[in-house]
């Protein structure tokens, strides 16, 4: 192998790391204030809930599919496990049930439409967007659910050791889903079906069972973030949560999870939404103008879409 194809391979699979370092080293030499341990904190707690969205992303966009309808899950699983959650009569084991339950449901109808319905997964789950969501204004009448538990919202706003319970639980999903990627046959099927979907039928895997599998383990996440993310704002709001899918989406390909499938981690997801997170952090301190954050935002979004391309046809 040539130093030209080592040199590729290394920024593929580090490049988004040494970018990481290298915008952490800046923002850090500019602000003081962004090196201090409550800011960090405070950069983690706001890139938990997306990161653990993003890790759903993830498992789609590996089999070359994506799912747009994470955000609205979101809403419909907060507001229906809010209700679990009421401080009169708090019941936590049901509350989080309910969620993930509502995430796998929804999940469950993505992965049909697309697995079985052969729709393409952009449309299905844009569909499944707007149904949740709508279902989550029906459920609550347009209303948000307040009057939420101490014990509700300690999963959102509570902290063990000091440290927030939103990073405990996004480093548990970071653990597990590494392990299934990385370690298992379901792992190795997932890279499968997004590399190459034909060959993987060909070799005997069930590649509908196996994208069957991979949303509704995405629905899970995203009902398990709308829980965290009600937790947090302390009450189950059906309008939270929009946008969420797009922001996990780009944190995602910009942790190098390629659009086209078969290529991806979740450590690269996770990285790839803390630096979209410690980016507003930092021009925040900076006072810089929302408007131009969001310029700021989309030019890294592009620009990581199109090094994804360009490496894809670098190693053709």
């Amino acid at each position: 192998m040539s130093k030209s194809s080592n040199s590729k391979e290394f920024i593929s699979r580090y490049g988004i790391y040494i970018i990481f370092l290298g915008i952490f080293i800046i923002l850090s030499i500019i602000n003081r204030t962004f090196f201090t341990a409550p800011n960090l904190i405070n950069i983690a707690k706001q890139a938990s809930t997306v990161a653990i969205i993003a890790i759903a992303q993830t498992l789609c966009l590996i089999t070359g599919g994506m799912d747009l309808s994470s955000g609205s899950i979101m809403a419909l699983a907060g507001v229906t496990s809010a209700t679990f959650g009421l401080a009169d009569h708090t019941n936590m084991p049901a509350a989080f049930v309910v969620a993930i339950g509502v995430g796998m449901l929804c999940g469950l109808v993505n992965g049909i439409m697309i697995a079985k319905g052969n729709i393409p997964a952009f449309i299905a789950t844009l569909g499944m967007q707007q149904m949740a969501r709508g279902m989550a204004l029906l459920f609550t009448n347009a209303t948000p659910v307040f009057g939420l538990s101490d014990t509700y919202t300690f999963l959102g706003s509570g902290k063990i050791a000091g440290i927030p319970m939103l990073v405990i639980v996004m480093i548990i999903v970071i653990i597990l889903a590494a392990f299934l990627l990385n370690r298992t046959k379901f792992g190795r099927h997932v890279y499968a079906v997004g590399g190459n979907e034909l060959s993987a039928h060909v070799s005997g895997i069930k590649v509908d069972r196996v994208k069957l599998q991979v949303y509704v383990m995405a629905g899970a996440l995203a009902g398990l973030g709308g829980l965290l993310l009600a937790g947090r704002i302390k009450s189950g709001t059906p309008t939270m949560g929009e946008g969420y899918e797009l922001d996990a989406i780009a944190g995602a390909v910009i942790g190098g999870v390629s659009t086209s499938g078969g290529i991806g981690t979740v450590y690269g997801a996770v990285v790839g939404s803390l630096l979209m997170a410690m980016i507003t952090n930092g021009l925040d301190l900076l006072n810089v103008s929302a408007y131009y954050q969001q310029i700021i935002k989309g030019m890294i979004i592009v620009l990581a879409v199109l090094l994804d391309v360009k490496t894809k046809k670098s190693t053709k």
